[in-house]
């Protein structure tokens, strides 16, 4: 077996901290190295422990920091820092703006998920193991949201239901395999929806997992600023 990611998590409330740190070192893939309060702590623990990825909440207590992004500006502050932390933010905004403030210099690296998904700790180690190779997660409720908004306005071809099938597992960051095997589809049927996605959305193809993550952002974005 891999050894454990090691991992720092962060989050102002004791409880929610806690509880988090043991669902995931009761998974036996994560070690927790450390456990945090606020922003400081958390910029303060990367910087003592080394860990290999970093999962924060949204919003934390900090006075140097912009009311409401503490977890986003210290995700940035810890990839420039330590390029080769990944960093999961956990929000509870469905809101694409603050995916976006997120990922604003880049995609890899980075992980955006809905706070319930503390609770299916399938999808958390999924980002945490993502991240750690420098690869990239968005919340799919998030990129669904904006896929039907984009369509409601008549800006683009509507996707099937496969194809946004193939989309949510897209913005999980899964290659072709990945979402084969989490839809029970052939990969040749994964290549043919792929594809079609990426027709209809004007978007150029890569095999790369994080850039296609990127591109379906750089595609529904402009759309909802």
């Amino acid at each position: 077996m891999p050894e454990p990611v090691r991992t720092v998590v962060a989050d102002d409330h004791y409880l929610v901290r806690e509880g988090t740190r043991q669902l995931l070192e009761l998974s036996g893939e994560v070690t927790v190295v450390g456990a945090v309060g606020d922003a400081d702590e958390l910029l303060d623990a990367v910087r003592r422990l080394e860990p290999q990825v970093v999962v924060t909440d949204i919003r934390m207590p900090g006075g140097q920091w912009r009311q409401g992004f503490e977890g986003i500006d210290a995700a940035h502050r810890i990839r420039a820092a330590h390029p080769g932390i990944g960093v999961v933010v956990l929000s509870q905004f469905s809101d694409a703006l603050f995916a976006f403030e997120l990922f604003k210099h880049g995609t890899a690296g980075f992980a955006y998920l809905l706070k319930d998904r503390v609770g299916d700790l399938d999808e958390l180690l999924g980002a945490i193991r993502a991240v750690s190779g420098g690869g990239s997660v968005i919340d799919p409720k998030v990129v669904e949201g904006l896929l039907a908004r984009r369509e409601v306005r008549g800006q683009g071809e509507s996707l099937t239901p496969r194809e946004r099938d193939v989309l949510r597992e897209m913005a999980h960051g899964r290659s072709n395999t990945g979402i084969a095997r989490a839809l029970h589809l052939s990969i040749s049927s994964v290549e043919k929806n792929v594809n079609a996605i990426f027709t209809k959305l004007g978007l150029e193809n890569s095999g790369d997992v994080h850039r296609r993550v990127a591109a379906v952002l750089a595609y529904l974005g402009p759309a909802d600023r």
